[in-house]
């Protein structure tokens, strides 16, 4: 959706992985095809030809000495992070990454990422105005309706305007209205990504759960880019089986 204007910046790749979940805990460790599901995020954020690399960024020991047995790059980040993102800066600083680099946080609870996902969120910084970007596709009203859908508005040239998980826009007698699914991968350059760590939460970002709407509360840009690939995430246990299935066909 942003027209580009120059060569892209560097760009690095930086997965957060804690052990501890709620609804599923050790998840990065959970074994898909013989391999921790760390690894398969790895390999596959690997194949994106945009970036220089990708790294795992972790709390927990066992994490750790696993990606190192498996020759993945790994940090070890702070417990204490309130949010992904947050240790997704820590990694990124304790690499030296540069002011204007992009850093993209990979979501470590998609071992089936499509490569060409990330190569779309990276296009638009090639546009040096651009200062965040996340990912959207069209989806169905039906699934519209599911809060647990994150949903996002945005201007003809890719500006968001809102993210809900309520349906937006309302269709009224407009069935047709068109709806667009958000996909919670971002990248942020360098500096715009201090900026937003620094921030207190905001008030819709509490209200709706939805860290993004911080950036846009203080006025931060984030361009919204239509992709044609779906994400795949494991939020429990009984999710494993049908991404070992979607995996296993991939490699087929």
């Amino acid at each position: 959706m942003t027209k580009s204007m120059s060569k892209l910046p560097d760009c690095y790749g930086i997965i957060p992985a804690r052990y501890g979940s709620r609804r599923f805990p050790g998840k990065p460790l959970a074994e898909i095809l013989g391999k921790p599901m760390f690894w398969h995020v790895f390999e596959r954020a690997r194949q994106c030809p945009g970036l220089i690399q990708v790294v795992l960024a972790t709390d927990d020991d066992r994490i750790f000495s696993a990606a190192k047995k498996l020759d993945v790059p790994v940090l070890m980040t702070r417990n204490d992070h309130a949010s992904g993102t947050d240790r997704v800066l820590e990694a990124a600083e304790l690499l030296g990454i540069g002011s204007d680099t992009v850093v993209v946080n990979i979501q470590g609870d998609e071992p089936a990422l499509e490569p060409m996902m990330l190569r779309n969120l990276l296009q638009p910084f090639a546009n040096p105005e651009i200062l965040v970007t996340t990912l959207a596709r069209p989806i169905p009203a039906a699934r519209a309706a599911n809060p647990d859908v994150v949903k996002v508005v945005f201007t003809k040239t890719g500006q968001a305007l809102y993210f809900s998980r309520s349906a937006i826009p309302h269709p009224g007698r407009d069935q047709n209205i068109g709806f667009y699914g958000h996909i919670g991968l971002y990248a942020f350059r360098m500096d715009t990504l201090k900026r937003f760590v620094a921030l207190r939460p905001s008030r819709l970002e509490k209200t709706e759960k939805l860290e993004q709407l911080r950036l846009l509360e203080n006025d931060i840009p984030i361009n919204v880019v239509l992709t044609d690939y779906q994400g795949v995430g494991v939020d429990r246990p009984e999710d494993i089986d049908r991404v070992s299935q979607i995996l296993g066909h991939k490699k087929g």
